[in-house]
């Protein structure tokens, strides 16, 4: 159970750096509705986040690294029912002695809904910039 919004944040990091799909997907509502900014555009419900997370779990794990999450310019607003939280989001992949190998960075935002007394992601919108020139996504 999610009592604060920070519980939320907490397990998404986590989950991601130990590549849990089921841990992961706790922090989302059955119904969530994600714009993501790889492959799919847009996934509805759980099942397909699920499908999503489960493959980006194994392409890491296949390659023998962990993920380490860093949320920064964290910001939100909450409610007794609803809150929402925006910034930027850096992934950094690790090898098995935790030396950094690659970097990036995206903008992400989520809007939580307590359900069963619970915070939970009901909308999930990651998105990167886009240099007008030359129509390429800018990892920041």
């Amino acid at each position: 159970m999610f009592t604060d919004v920070q519980d939320v944040l907490q397990n998404y990091r986590d989950a991601v750096y130990e590549q849990d799909v089921e841990k992961f997907l706790l922090s989302y509502a059955p119904n969530v509705h994600v714009f993501d900014c790889w492959e799919e555009w847009e996934y509805h419900g759980i099942e397909q986040w699920s499908t999503m997370v489960t493959e980006w779990f194994r392409r890491l794990a296949e390659e023998e690294m962990k993920l380490g999450v860093e949320i920064h310019k964290e910001a939100g607003k909450e409610n007794a029912e609803m809150a929402y939280v925006h910034g930027s989001v850096s992934f950094a992949a690790l090898d098995q002695t935790g030396k950094e190998l690659r970097k990036m960075s995206n903008r992400f935002t989520f809007v939580m809904e307590k359900i069963d007394d619970s915070w939970r992601i009901v909308h999930e919108h990651s998105s990167l910039p886009i240099d007008m020139e030359s129509g390429k996504a800018i990892f920041g």
